[in-house]
């Protein structure tokens, strides 16, 4: 684990319900019961064509994937994002696409991973990582890392990942 992965056992989590810590990091989905269509985030109604309105359960959703795509955030976004001490410094956001569920999550990507170490087609890991730390102590997200030993892929397919984003 990096020294900028979260070790605290109290760190509470950023966002409640669209992704947990225990027993190991996951992103919480949902699966429409009808059609079998994964959701990100998390909802309690399907959306998927045929079956909107229809019954969703809660599902664990892969921990691995492939960068789609990325891009770095290289302005302050506006709030809710909160300022960390010291200043905003930019950072790199990866779409990691998910093959078993057929979605493409977005997240963050920790601030010890640089733009140059990413790589469309790479594989990357979920990662539980500090957002913020407040008066009520450290708040944790979901962000994604290139796997260990990894390296991009040489071949996309025609619906593959898009065009590595750049500055």
């Amino acid at each position: 684990m990096s020294a900028q992965q979260s070790t605290n056992p109290t760190a509470q989590l950023a966002i409640e319900g669209w992704f947990e810590t225990d027993p190991e990091p996951a992103l919480i989905g949902s699966r429409c019961i009808g059609s079998g269509t994964y959701f990100f985030p998390p909802t309690d109604t399907s959306r998927a064509p045929g079956h909107a309105g229809g019954a969703t359960e809660p599902v664990r959703l892969s921990t691995r994937g492939t960068l789609w795509s990325y891009t770095s955030a290289g302005y302050q976004p506006p709030a809710p994002y909160i300022e960390p001490p010291g200043g905003f410094e930019p950072f790199a956001i990866a779409a990691v696409e998910l093959a078993e569920e057929g979605l493409v999550v977005l997240g963050q990507v920790p601030s010890d991973v640089g733009m140059a170490d990413l790589k469309v087609g790479m594989e990357m890991e979920l990662v539980i990582d500090t957002l913020f730390v407040d008066d009520d102590g450290e708040r944790v997200v979901w962000k994604w890392r290139p796997a260990a030993n990894t390296t991009a892929s040489s071949n996309a397919t025609a619906s593959g990942p898009a065009e590595e984003a750049t500055q």
